[in-house]
């Protein structure tokens, strides 16, 4: 059989065997390369195993000596605390900043057992504390947060997967204003080996479980930071979105999270956003990063301060449009159930085949101009969802269109959770046909079956710079946030 693929092999060149050799010399050294990197990549991924294991047991150390210090210190209450109300203890020192960092510590070794989402321990998170010491104390002083693995920090530089220096190699200008506003980045999360993922996976670190259901997924590809965050092992985190992620992984774990504007030429950009349990936190995040050191450190950043009190917690209407379908991509129906049906057409049917043909300026002054037509604040759309079924994360861009869109658009878009799957809405996902009836459609249906009792989110986006009105629609207080919810 082998020598017969060889003869059909060498007829094809015919009147040339000089050929032959330089194909054969060709094949075997692509192998050799081939084999050589295979066994460079399991050498890393052993090596980074076996200082992920360090780590966690450098982590629990820590937290058992502190323990044996400290044993009147009530971690319970401390991880029962919402963010706006934990700074407020750690500002006023009724809780030290080491107690509330040990409890999260513990609290995500637990998280990580279970679900797997931990990369490894920021070995400087003691070394920022005594840093703050002799600071002023910032909006977050004290507060300890999670970073996704691509994510570069002090003290701990990238270190690629592959071997391939990162862009991020050196700490990105938002997490250097974080530390300077007193957060304490203790925690790498993990994420999906390619960038563009429906999924939490890597050959190094395995698979992350979503802590609501260990049959689904987090979401990618920051899964890592959902799953720390939905299992109460982060109050807050910072993830990276190029497509959606933010989003995605805060519909699929019930969180909150922000895809702020970003600056640049209008390309889709990886984008750094704040994910947390609530809305107010993701308006605290924001506050402490549109700060002076941001607009000093990034001159690119509109040096506009974000507006609490005139914007985000203004009782002025809004005037609020929505879509629950974009006549692109169906998702199923208890997404359509969460924004009250099939209705609103802000987005043209043949809008994502114009991306193709239009250059991304001329399509995001199209879409402006047609948005203050209607004279809109914001605008409620679809994020896909509920949690996929593990197993059933194969990337179909298709499916992240109603995340994408923004990215490419770049608006800011925020995700909330608003209601839960139901027995009625499992009932009416088998009569779920989309526009057309491709194998994705079957596939999506297996991947979001089972799923009774999960989140299901919304999500809110607004004009470019506009972040205090996307999340102020979002907030509980919210008119558009309680109608969501009743619907």
């Amino acid at each position: 059989m082998i020598c017969e693929k060889v003869k059909q092999l060498l007829s094809g060149f015919g009147d040339n065997p000089c050929s032959v050799p330089v194909l054969v010399c060709s094949s075997t050294a692509a192998l050799m390369a081939l084999t050589w990197a295979v066994k460079k990549l399991m050498k890393r991924k052993v090596v980074r195993a076996k200082h992920h294991a360090e780590a966690l047991e450098q982590m629990e150390k820590a937290v058992q000596q502190f323990k044996k210090e400290n044993p009147d210190v009530q971690s319970s209450h401390i991880l029962s605390l919402p963010l706006t109300e934990l700074v407020e203890k750690l500002r006023e020192g009724s809780l030290s900043p080491e107690s509330v960092l040990y409890s999260y510590i513990e609290k995500a070794l637990e998280v990580n057992q279970e679900v797997n989402c931990v990369t490894a321990f920021i070995p400087s998170c003691l070394h920022h504390i005594w840093e703050m010491r002799n600071r002023k104390k910032g909006l977050l002083y004290g507060v300890p947060i999670s970073v996704k693995d691509h994510v570069a920090c002090k003290v701990f530089p990238l270190v690629p997967l592959f071997g391939k220096l990162s862009v991020w190699s050196e700490e990105l200008v938002s997490h250097q204003v974080l530390r300077s506003q007193g957060a304490i980045p203790f925690v790498k999360t993990n994420t999906a080996q390619c960038m563009i993922s429906y999924d939490c996976s890597n050959a190094v670190y395995g698979q992350t479980l979503n802590p609501l259901n260990h049959k689904k997924s987090p979401g990618g590809c920051s899964g890592g930071e959902g799953a720390l965050i939905a299992g109460g092992g982060s109050i807050l985190g910072i993830g990276l979105d190029v497509g959606g992620s933010i989003c995605l992984l805060s519909s699929f774990c019930g969180l909150c999270g922000l895809k702020p504007t970003i600056t640049g030429e209008l390309v889709v950009q990886c984008v750094v956003g704040p994910i947390a349990r609530d809305v107010d936190s993701l308006a605290l995040c924001m506050r402490a990063l549109l700060c002076e050191d941001m607009f000093c450190l990034d001159p690119t950043v509109p040096p506009i301060p974000f507006n609490m009190e005139v914007v985000f917690s203004s009782p002025a209407p809004l005037r609020i449009g929505f879509y629950s379908l974009d006549s692109y991509f169906l998702l199923p129906p208890c997404v359509t159930r969460a924004l009250g049906g099939p209705l609103g057409r802000l987005v043209h049917p043949g809008v994502h085949n114009n991306i193709l043909t239009l250059s991304g300026q001329v399509y995001r002054w199209e879409f402006i101009t047609r948005w203050k037509n209607l004279d809109l604040d914001v605008v409620l759309c679809p994020v896909l969802g509920p949690a996929f079924t593990l197993g059933y994360s194969e990337t179909n861009v298709d499916g992240l269109s109603s995340t994408m869109l923004y990215n490419i658009l770049n608006f800011p878009a925020g995700v909330v959770p608003v209601t839960m799957v139901t027995e009625a809405d499992e009932e009416q996902l088998q009569l779920y046909s989309r526009y057309l009836d491709e194998p994705w459609d079957k596939k999506l249906r297996k991947a979001v079956e089972g799923a009774v009792g999960l989140p299901v989110a919304v999500q809110c986006v607004a004009l470019p710079w506009q972040e205090e009105l996307c999340l102020r629609n979002l907030s509980p207080s919210s008119f558009a946030f309680h109608v969501n919810i009743k619907k």
